[in-house]
Parts: C-alpha cells; structure tokens; sequence
C-alpha cells in the first residue's frame, strides 16, 4: 500500500506508518514524504486555518503521484479564554472521500506564547525556551511538555487512526 504523506517531517511520516501498520498489519505500508505547501500561514492560529491547511496538503499532494492515500497534517494552535491551545488536524484523502481527525489539545506555556506573539513559529518558540534544535521534527511541543510521556508521533498517530474512520 502506499501512502503519500504532504510533509517532509519524519515524524509526520512515522506517525502515518506506525496508524497504517495498525489498521493494514497484513499489506506492506510505502510511506512517502513530500513537502506541499499549506497555503495558509506558517503558523496557523485558528481551528479553522489549520483544518484547511491539512486538507490543502492532502489535496495537493495527489498532483505528486499515484498512491492508495493522500494525508495532509497541519498543526495549529488556537485562543480563548485567555488560555493558547495546540493540537494537529489530519486529513486522509483517496482522490474520492476524505477523513478528518484532529488530535487531543494541550496547553502552550506562557513563555512559550509570548515569543508566538513576537512571530515565532510554535517549533521555534519551543526550541528557544527549552533550549533545543529542531524539536518538531523530534518529540514536538507534546514532547516537552509531558517528558514525552506523550510525543509528537502518538499524538499523530492516534488521530491518523480516526481520521481512517470513512475508509474502514
């Protein structure tokens, strides 16, 4: 089976193999990634924004091949009542339906959200605060967070699962 996946992030990736290697544990699963433009802002800062985002990705990426399925992952994090929640949105397309899932949310650190509001990406951001590099293609946000109690790809690959929902 094979599976594109509209990010060059190998955790994206991984969390997508690791899902599929679930629900198919009798095909052999071909992941490939392919970084496809969003279309909507390097850090989406909506529910809304970061829905279209990963059904942007997942659109897009048909144009980059033949494949089983087409997934697009956006991340995003969104305001209210004064509190700054991240989460993902996944979008699963076959060229015909589509699937949606959006992971669990959790709470962004003030630190961690005043350097958002200066124009950081939310990777960045962490990366300055818990003085490490190019923490989103590692454990992510969730990850140092929790002490990767939680990461980035069992956040994914949870709702990678749900998002699988229409086609099982």
């Amino acid at each position: 089976m094979k599976v594109i996946v509209a990010s060059g992030n190998p955790v994206k990736q991984q969390a997508c193999k690791k899902a599929f290697e679930m629900i198919f544990p009798e095909k052999e699963i071909e992941i490939i990634g392919k970084a496809i433009s969003s279309g909507v802002s390097d850090q989406p800062m909506s529910d809304r924004e970061t829905l279209v985002g990963a059904e942007n990705r997942a659109k897009k990426s048909v144009l980059s091949g033949e494949a089983d399925f087409y997934i697009g992952i956006e991340g995003g994090i969104e305001r209210s009542n004064n509190l700054t929640h991240s989460f993902a949105w996944i979008v699963i397309f076959d060229g015909k339906k589509m699937g949606k899932s959006r992971t669990t949310t959790f709470l962004l650190p003030q630190k961690v959200v005043d350097l958002i509001d200066q124009g950081y990406e939310l990777g960045d951001a962490n990366d300055i605060v818990f003085k490490k590099h190019n923490s989103k293609q590692n454990n992510g946000a969730v990850g140092l967070l929790t002490n990767n109690l939680v990461t980035r790809t069992s956040l994914y690959k949870q709702a990678v699962v749900l998002a699988m929902i229409p086609f099982l």
